[in-house]
């Protein structure tokens, strides 16, 4: 072997070194790209003398389990940073001390005070009436805005289904890429392992996924459950559609190989935009909406019950001042059977003369009912998890958690129903009457204008524990808002500790993928010299060629 060939061969090591080193260098803020680092060997040998150097290939510098470990980072990060900025929005909303509702319940049950000291007097029942008015507008205004995220969230959830899609489609076009260009070459594609990498990574920020490597080189992608997104060079999606037990929200479908979507359980998708979406829906808006609806209804329905103990001005019994929002119930659509439901508060039935209507045991949980074989239900409430066993009473009704239902039709094994008692109470909360002569203030028709005892029974109400039995008006809003509160708490918290680990995560990830440019500049000056060495032994060698073509002439 020549000098001539020795020093050819360094010459192209070098410059494959160069291109290496200039390429980590240009790619330095490139998101997603891993550092490159040229691989030589010594050449073939003859005997007891070199043959050169030769490039056995361009590496990747990439550690898969710690890429899978920032990806799970960035996941429960995503999911974090999503729930947090929800939350925060119902926290701001309800903690608002000056609009709050705390403050216009007060000013509502103030009016009722004067009223009781000037039971005739027209203008305290202007007052009453005011700031019942001021009261309602509040509730409505704070169900449109949980009403608007509720809508919301299913607008996002549409949106990262179909981002998520998206990726699943590139990455499993890159698994194709990636096998025909590691058969054609036999080398590894480095720029498309970066790309497909890159897209793992940002699909991780929507949903958590597992990623698996199948046949050493194509990427199997699924989620917790098992379901694939990615098989090779195939992809599978999700798809946004309508739950099938509550009509009102968009949940997540799965398409299968054959095209058909079938629902799945939320609880599949933890982590990621998507996860975080979920679990503040499920956790905290619905939660939130459900207890302004049982404070609404609590406080409408109690106050209609008392006022309907007194007299009017004219010496009539007095009629509901509120008018309430109903329950719900709804079928699943993928019930079998006809059966359908019609629901009450239990506070809405007559009573014996002398009682007052109640509606403390009105919850802030949803249920599911699921028709048994025996005729009887399976109860589940799905806010605390308890399941129980109810049939129907003496009158053909369901009765639990402050309401009652009829069922009619004819249900078929495993059918399920929805029962929210108060999800959308507050928004049907309004005046029933402007008159403000019908304000109910004396205690008996014959009390004439000085009777105030029924006004005392109505201001006395603010000091009764009849939220749940357990939580007065105020108290069980100070309840909903120090809630909210806690659980922003303690997101934040949560996420300011995800940061910390992810951050930690990303520097083990740079210092072994990312690019040094101190490093990669010391690599240029150090291959410029190489290249300089070799440059000189091909011009040993060829002085040497023509030393000896000299001596020949």
């Amino acid at each position: 072997m020549s000098l001539y060939s020795i020093g050819l061969s360094g010459l192209r090591a070098a410059q494959n070194a160069l291109s290496t080193s200039s390429n980590n260098i240009t790619n330095v803020y490139t998101d997603g790209y891993s550092r490159q680092l040229t691989l030589l060997g010594e050449s073939g040998s003859t005997g007891s003398l070199g043959t050169g150097v030769s490039v056995d290939g361009i590496q990747r510098q990439y550690n898969q389990y710690i890429s899978t470990q920032l990806n799970q980072a960035d996941s429960r990060q995503s999911a974090l940073e999503t729930y947090d900025t929800q939350i925060s929005q119902i926290d701001d909303l309800l903690a608002d001390s000056d609009s709050g509702l705390n403050s216009l319940m007060q000013d509502f049950f103030s009016s009722l005070e004067d009223l009781s000291g000037s039971p005739a007097d027209s203008a305290a029942r202007e007052g009453v009436l005011g700031t019942a008015q001021s009261l309602v507008a509040q509730f409505k205004s704070y169900d449109d805005y949980l009403s608007d995220m509720q809508d919301g969230v299913n607008s996002q959830v549409g949106d990262v289904v179909s981002q998520v899609n998206d990726l699943s489609d590139q990455i499993a076009d890159l698994n194709k890429q990636i096998t025909l260009a590691r058969a054609r070459t036999g080398e590894e594609p480095n720029s498309l392992l970066d790309q497909r990498d890159k897209l793992v990574s940002d699909m991780s920020q929507l949903v958590d996924v597992d990623v698996t490597v199948q046949d050493g080189s194509t990427y199997q992608v699924s989620l917790s459950n098992g379901l694939p997104l990615v098989a090779g060079n195939k992809s599978y999606d999700l798809a946004a559609v309508t739950d099938e037990e509550d009509p009102s929200r968009v949940t997540i479908g799965y398409r299968n190989a054959v095209g058909a979507v079938k629902q799945i359980d939320e609880s599949v998708i933890q982590g990621g935009e998507l996860g975080g979406l979920l679990s503040f829906r499920s956790e905290t808006l619905d939660g939130a909406q459900n207890k302004l609806g049982q404070l609404a209804v609590t406080l409408a329905g109690s106050f209609n019950a008392m006022q309907e103990q007194g007299f009017d001005l004219d010496g009539d019994a007095g009629e509901s001042f509120f008018s309430m929002g109903s329950p719900g119930v709804q079928p699943n659509t993928s019930n079998s059977g006809d059966a359908v439901m019609a629901i009450r508060y239990t506070g809405d039935d007559a009573v014996a003369d002398g009682d007052t209507r109640s509606y403390a045991d009105v919850t802030a949980d949803d249920y599911r009912l699921t028709y048994q074989a025996d005729g009887s239900y399976q109860l589940e409430n799905l806010t605390s998890g308890d399941v129980s066993t109810i049939s129907p009473n003496a009158d053909g009704d369901l009765v639990f958690g402050g309401v009652s239902i009829t069922p009619s039709g004819t249900p078929a094994e495993g059918d399920t129903f929805l029962v929210q008692p108060t999800r959308d109470a507050a928004q049907g909360l309004d005046i029933a009457f402007t008159d403000t002569s019908l304000f109910a203030a004396a205690g008996s028709a014959t009390g004439g204008t000085g009777d105030n005892a029924n006004a005392l029974n109505l201001l006395d109400l603010q000091n009764q524990k009849l939220v749940s039995g357990t939580a007065t008006f105020n108290g069980a809003y100070a309840s909903l808002v120090s809630d909210v509160g806690n659980q922003t708490s303690i997101t934040e918290a949560n996420l300011t500790t995800q940061e910390g680990l992810r951050d930690q995560l990303y520097a083990y990830q740079q210092a072994d993928s990312g690019v040094n440019l101190d490093e990669e500049y010391a690599n240029l000056m150090k291959y410029q010299q190489y290249y300089t060495a070799n440059a000189k032994v091909i011009d040993a060698g060829t002085s040497v060629l023509d030393t000896i073509l000299g001596l020949r002439n």
